[in-house]
């Protein structure tokens, strides 16, 4: 297929910058206030160079092929503030990285256009939205690790990857840290760490590294879209530990690659287990790796976004 020119927002760094794998340009409009969606290049990434920062005010001005949307609020107002009449009428399609969050089974999408295609990152998030006359898709995450970094699991205690968790609360398993931090080793990365006792934030480009020396990878999320950390620990080599809710349920099978379960205290068990016995750490992460580069590798989230580029501007 030809190479296309996308325009989208600034949204989740870490899937922007998989997404940037593509081969196709991806341009991000940046605004000085940087407010949502408008903050373009970031430092916080190693960006190729098929990603382009345009000012707010000359977006207008360019021509694109398709316009990709990654928050509601893109949807419902910037691209009315930002695109042309002749822009807004270019193939759509809506990236929908989350659940439905004030109900997780009635809840109707944004999105109501059989024009527009939705391209879902988990399963479970389609199956929880009501998308009504939308088409959909779904696009499984895409990691790529560093080929030096090898799972150690030298640290003797579990890494918990989770941005601002005690202003999300419960719906990110603020209580389930808390709670299981009482009884185990953990340490907690990510933004906002300083208000629950974490050690810190660890750039995108050190984090396998850094993570690969911890025994197990801890999930105290309840219901959350399949965050990518998760499948980044997975391809290195890591073992999960985590609750078995969303589509984590269908990511981990217990005692093979790590061990999932909605009662917290058998987490508790099975991670002290892992800390005992490094031997069924290292079996359990062997297994894990294998499970991530067959469902999370790059090539294939690439091939399933080319194909799905290639539907949404054909049709």
């Amino acid at each position: 297929m030809k190479r296309l020119k996308i325009f989208t927002w600034h949204i989740h760094g870490s899937y922007l910058y998989y997404l940037s794998h593509i081969p196709h340009d991806i341009y991000l409009p940046r605004r000085t206030d940087d407010s949502l969606g408008y903050c373009g290049i970031t430092p916080s990434y190693p960006w190729p160079t098929n990603i382009h920062e345009i000012p707010f005010e000359e977006v207008k001005n360019q021509k694109f092929d398709c316009v990709l949307y990654q928050h509601h609020d893109n949807y419902l107002l910037h691209q009315h503030e930002v695109l042309s009449s002749e822009q807004l009428k270019l193939p759509k399609i809506f990236l929908e990285h989350d659940p439905p969050r004030e109900n997780p089974t009635n809840t109707v999408h944004p999105v109501d256009d059989p024009n527009t295609m939705i391209v879902h990152v988990t399963d479970f998030n389609r199956l929880m939205w009501d998308c009504q006359r939308s088409p959909t898709t779904v696009i499984d995450h895409g990691v790529k690790i560093p080929e030096d970094v090898h799972y150690e699991g030298d640290l003797e205690k579990g890494i918990v990857i989770v941005n601002n968790i005690a202003k999300r609360g419960r719906r990110l398993g603020l209580d389930i840290f808390q709670k299981a931090s009482l009884e185990l080793d953990l340490d907690l990365v990510g933004m906002g760490w300083e208000d629950v006792g974490g050690i810190g934030e660890v750039s995108h480009q050190e984090l396998p590294a850094f993570c690969s020396h911890y025994r197990y990878f801890f999930n105290p999320i309840r219901y959350t879209s399949l965050g990518l950390s998760i499948c980044e620990a997975m391809m290195i080599g890591v073992p999960i530990i985590g609750l078995a809710t969303t589509e984590l349920a269908t990511v981990v099978e217990n005692n093979v690659s790590g061990f999932i379960s909605t009662r917290p205290e058998e987490l508790t068990i099975a991670a002290r287990e892992l800390v005992k016995n490094k031997k069924l750490a290292d079996e359990w992460g062997k297994k894990a790796k294998k499970r991530a580069q067959e469902r999370f590798g790059i090539e294939r989230f690439i091939r399933d976004w080319n194909n799905t580029l290639q539907e949404v501007v054909r049709s």
